[in-house]
């Protein structure tokens, strides 16, 4: 059976990242897209040779070929998005954040739950090769027992992006929604806990003009615990991107494993010496995408479900709560 997918965001990420991974696996493809602007729309869809543009959300959910859709649209719009996806029969693959609290998220998982449908969370990285062989050294103790870890995922952030992520902090706007989330989501992956706790600095360096953060530096606490220092950032341009793991036994030293576009390398450093890893490039949004079909065709789950979405959403939470109380805050579900 062919899946049929809609797009609910005429979005830059759908366009340029997920409608190549849906085309390229198996029976899939994108069938309608729904714009808030309806000619913006209509233009998307010709552009992209999308065949249907949907007038409205109702029209889009209304298409009989619409078996499931992918939302991409500013964040606050996530959770009345997926409900009216859930009540309609479609499976649903969110970007992150989820939503813009954990009530609003679990609210979503519970109505996908209720209509029987899959619901996923569009954590990308996780899907990295270099992170799968990272959670696979940690949990077979070649680094000994995990002490620390380190992200460091400061951009700058594209002009093309310099919209609502950065004056609109109703949409969800900030590095922290934007990005901590991926790491959140990258160091649970990796490590394969939880975290239980945070506190955080968020910055106001002049990209944002002050609305809303455009730098965050914090330290997570996991369940295992592992403390994880995390710098985020907009407003730098050449620090490039990395993830540390340190341990009792050895260190997992890996750059450019923060962006799917950049060439990974992965260094295990132990007494016995340094030994490179040897990756394979992988298209992380296909992964995604197939691990997404799978689960709707009842073989396996998504790659990052709704409860790891709600997780991200968690600590990007309490990361915002702390920078704006001063405080260690805890994160639980």
């Amino acid at each position: 059976m062919t899946i049929g997918f809609g797009f609910i965001g005429a979005s830059d990420i759908a366009k340029n990242k997920m409608l190549a991974a849906i085309r390229n696996t198996p029976d899939c493809e994108v069938v309608s897209v729904y714009s808030s602007n309806f000619e913006r729309g209509r233009a998307y869809a010709a552009e992209t040779h999308i065949p249907h543009a949907a007038s409205s959300l109702e029209d889009l959910l209304a298409n009989p070929a619409v078996n499931a859709v992918y939302i991409s649209t500013t964040n606050e719009l996530h959770h009345p998005q997926t409900l009216a996806a859930a009540q309609a029969g479609k499976h649903v693959l969110c970007e992150k954040p989820l939503a813009m609290s954990l009530t609003e998220a679990q609210a979503m998982q519970a109505a996908c739950q209720a209509a029987g449908v899959v619901f996923a969370t569009n954590h990308h990285l996780r899907n990295a090769q270099a992170h799968h062989k990272m959670r696979e050294l940690i949990a077979a103790g070649a680094i000994g027992k995990p002490i620390a870890a380190r992200v460091f995922h400061a951009v700058y952030l594209r002009e093309a992006l310099q919209g609502w992520r950065l004056d609109k902090p109703e949409a969800g706007g900030g590095v922290v929604m934007d990005i901590v989330v991926h790491d959140v989501d990258t160091l649970r992956f990796v490590l394969q806990a939880n975290p239980t706790e945070v506190v955080s600095l968020s910055q106001h360096f002049g990209m944002s003009a002050g609305t809303v953060e455009d730098g965050s530096m914090a330290v997570f606490r996991f369940d295992n615990d592992v403390i994880a220092q995390v710098h985020t950032a907009f407003t730098v341009p050449y620090a490039g991107n990395g993830f540390e793991v340190h341990g009792t036994e050895g260190s997992l030293i890996a750059k450019n494993v923060m962006h799917p576009a950049a060439q990974p390398e992965v260094l295990l450093r132990t007494a016995r010496g340094d030994q490179f890893l040897e990756l394979e490039a992988n298209e992380v949004y296909s992964v995604g995408v197939e691990r997404f079909v799978a689960a709707i065709q009842g073989q396996g789950t998504p790659a990052a479900s709704g409860e790891d979405g709600i997780w991200s959403l968690a600590g990007a939470l309490a990361c915002l709560e702390s920078a704006r109380t001063g405080q260690k805050v805890a994160i639980k579900l």
